[in-house]
């Protein structure tokens, strides 16, 4: 038993670890195709029609579309907010602090989580929600403005992102029945649905770009987030959750390495201060609320 246990436990760490890089470096593909003439929102819909194809014969299969629930459409929605929100602000606004921003979302998750699920909230999680708070005030402090507050089109993106991201979480523990294929066919087809209708309301041209692009895009989503999607799933059917929340945090160091290599992106001391106040936060009220509501 042991000799079979411990390198599943391996390959658990190694997927979550795939994946958390893959999301790192998921801004260089997002930005190559954005300076090629592609956005996010364009990149978004091409990638996740990919994905969302290969998903559709099993989606079938699984009677998806006569077991439709308002949940289920309510997560398809907030995954479709959450994809397209964060691939946008990862290129309007600066990788790093989009992604700290991005990382409230444990916050919302615990707040969304006592109001809709009625899950118990420790004196810690308070603690850490002050604490992820006075991290994400400090990183929005601009003392021309006053007032901390989001400063461009990026930041905005992200912390909208993160909430929405919350929403599909707090959604997918309540739909702990529902199989996995019918929640990840339906996340995937709610980026392509969000990503149409934003399309839809800004009259966005058809991007005029060569066909190497489009394919580029459509190999993003078959090949990119498939891979991520099946390793992160996979890892986390095999280890706590609170254990899968600190792995994911090399998402994080990739993000930081990649871009000071790659960019010439630098976050001041304030940024890096708040920044670490909300990895905390978000870090131990994932671990704290998971051993409150066990």
């Amino acid at each position: 038993m042991l000799i079979k246990t411990i390198p599943e436990n391996y390959l658990a760490v190694a997927a979550v670890l795939f994946s958390s890089a893959m999301w790192g470096l998921i801004w260089y593909p997002m930005r190559i195709l954005d300076q090629a003439g592609m956005s996010a929102v364009w990149a978004s819909l091409v990638m996740y029609i990919a994905a969302g194809s290969v998903a559709l014969p099993f989606m079938i299969k699984k009677r998806f579309f006569s077991n439709i629930t308002a949940d289920l459409i309510w997560i398809s929605l907030a995954a479709g907010v959450t994809n397209v929100a964060f691939l946008t602000a990862l290129i309007e606004g600066e990788v790093m602090r989009v992604m700290l921003l991005f990382y409230l979302s444990p916050i919302w998750s615990v707040l969304l989580g006592r109001w809709w699920l009625g899950e118990r909230l420790s004196p810690m999680a308070i603690v850490m929600f002050c604490l992820a708070i006075v991290g994400s005030l400090i990183m929005l402090w601009d003392p021309s403005i006053g007032w901390p507050w989001p400063s461009g089109l990026g930041d905005w993106l992200a912390i909208i992102g993160s909430i929405a991201f919350s929403i599909n979480n707090v959604l997918a523990r309540k739909l702990g029945d529902v199989s996995m294929t019918m929640k990840v066919g339906g996340i995937w087809w709610g980026v392509v649905l969000v990503s149409a209708v934003i399309l839809l309301i800004q009259s966005a041209a058809l991007p005029v770009v060569t066909p190497s692009v489009w394919l580029g895009a459509a190999g993003i989503g078959l090949f990119g987030m498939i891979a991520m999607n099946i390793a992160v799933l996979y890892g986390l059917a095999r280890m706590p959750v609170y254990r899968a929340a600190v792995i994911m945090l090399f998402e994080l160091i990739v993000a930081a390495l990649s871009a000071w290599w790659l960019t010439e992106e630098v976050m001041s001391l304030q940024e890096w201060i708040g920044g670490a106040l909300i990895l905390v936060a978000g870090y131990g009220v994932t671990k704290f609320e998971i051993a409150v509501n066990e």
